[in-house]
């Protein structure tokens, strides 16, 4: 048995990592989650074997959880319990939050079985500063990182947006987006008034007509929502029917079912926050073309080939596949991906990358990708490099030893 596990701690060339995502794949937000799914299935093959330094193999499988913080951590459970020690989790920064906590106390409770955990889409600026963890690392840029990139280009290039209304999801990262939203324009835009904030349950609403009147009479000139999935298709079919004609900043216009809610509505109007766009060009644009061809959808999470790319380099620098070893290795680590280098900050794990401001148009020959065959694309109008869209943290990490 000694054997088997001191063979086991060195990262060799064919050996198998197994890699489980606990999200959803059923209800209203099932959608993103199979799309999520099939991201994860395509990269764990691209970057397997010669796709990584360190030549492993990876495995992929998600466990529906139904969105559920409870569900989740049962899911966790049982992915331990198989052995997993590389768990994946992103829609819902209340179940990001609950697993943060349950990996935390499991590493502490079972040492030589520590767990990993690969955060690509919850954004709850917690889980990198109060919250913040060794056994944590996060590839999405943060709700401080892409509110102040979003602010910055209000403040720059919006000069005609006087109201704004805040409409977002009542859990966490709706919390959060309200929050540093209003203290964001009032430090570099305090001629905005802020004249109506909302919260609605998650993943419940399905008619936002009332919403939308309430926008209306506001006299807003624009929406500020961090929602996703269903909770944004239905709002913005609700604004194209209700006649709102104001503009939108959001963070998943071009996730799932959002695109095809919109159509050729909102053109010019509608704008989006992110770490990557449908219109990278290079390597990111061969992805999604290859994708697009092999599952007749559209790859958005481009945080999964980043997740893959740090984690075989940092196996081929710990020279192992322990997550000890590899949570060290990738501390500070710096990767050349798709769209230049970024680095995993060590103070908190939080990836250093650009990010970029994008609006809804049709797409044309410079930016050919239509997400959703809808005729229209997200056409990148400022780059923020990693300095700039950068946050402090006040991270005071726990390391093991």
């Amino acid at each position: 048995m000694m054997a088997v596990v001191a063979g086991w701690a060195l990262a060799q060339k064919g050996e198998v990592v197994k890699v489980v995502r606990i999200d959803p794949l059923t209800g209203l937000l099932g959608p993103v989650g199979v799309n999520q799914d099939k991201s994860y299935k395509y990269f764990a093959e691209k970057f397997s074997g010669a796709g990584n330094p360190a030549g492993v193999k990876f495995e992929f499988e998600t466990i529906d959880n139904k969105l559920s913080p409870a569900e989740s951590l049962n899911a966790l459970k049982a992915a331990i319990d198989k052995g997993v020690r590389y768990i994946a989790q992103g829609n819902g920064s209340s179940v990001a939050l609950a697993l943060v906590d349950a990996v935390n106390k499991h590493n502490e409770r079972n040492p030589g079985k520590e767990v990993l955990y690969l955060n690509d889409s919850a954004v709850d600026p917690d889980l990198t500063n109060s919250k913040c963890s060794y056994w944590h690392f996060r590839f999405d840029a943060d709700t401080s990182m892409k509110i102040e990139a979003m602010s910055s280009y209000i403040k720059d290039s919006l000069p005609d947006v006087k109201k704004v209304f805040l409409l977002n999801q009542n859990y966490s990262h709706g919390h959060q987006v309200a929050k540093y939203a209003k203290e964001a324009l009032k430090r570099k835009r305090p001629d905005i008034q802020i004249v109506g904030e909302d919260l609605h349950p998650l993943a419940q609403v399905r008619d936002f007509a009332p919403y939308i009147a309430k926008i209306k009479a506001s006299g807003a000139d624009m929406v500020i929502t961090g929602n996703w999935g269903s909770d944004l298709a239905l709002l913005v079919k609700a604004a194209n029917e209700g006649g709102y004609t104001g503009k939108f900043f959001t963070y998943y216009t071009g996730v799932t079912g959002t695109p095809t809610a919109l159509g050729k509505n909102g053109e010019g109007r509608v704008y989006q926050v992110a770490y990557g766009h449908y219109n990278m060009g290079g390597q990111a644009q061969k992805w999604l073309d290859e994708f697009k061809a092999k599952y007749n959808d559209d790859m958005y999470t481009l945080a999964i080939p980043r997740i893959f790319e740090m984690l075989g380099a940092a196996m081929a620098k710990a020279k192992s596949t322990d997550p000890v070893k590899v949570a060290q290795a990738m501390e500070g680590l710096k990767v050349n991906t798709f769209n230049g280098e970024i680095e995993m900050r060590k103070t908190d794990h939080q990836l250093q990358q650009p990010l970029y401001i994008t609006v809804w148009q049709k797409a044309d020959a410079k930016n050919p990708y239509s997400p959703e065959n809808t005729g229209m694309t997200l056409v990148p109008v400022k780059e923020y490099p990693n300095y700039v869209s950068s946050t402090p943290t006040g991270c005071q990490m726990k390391r093991p030893g």
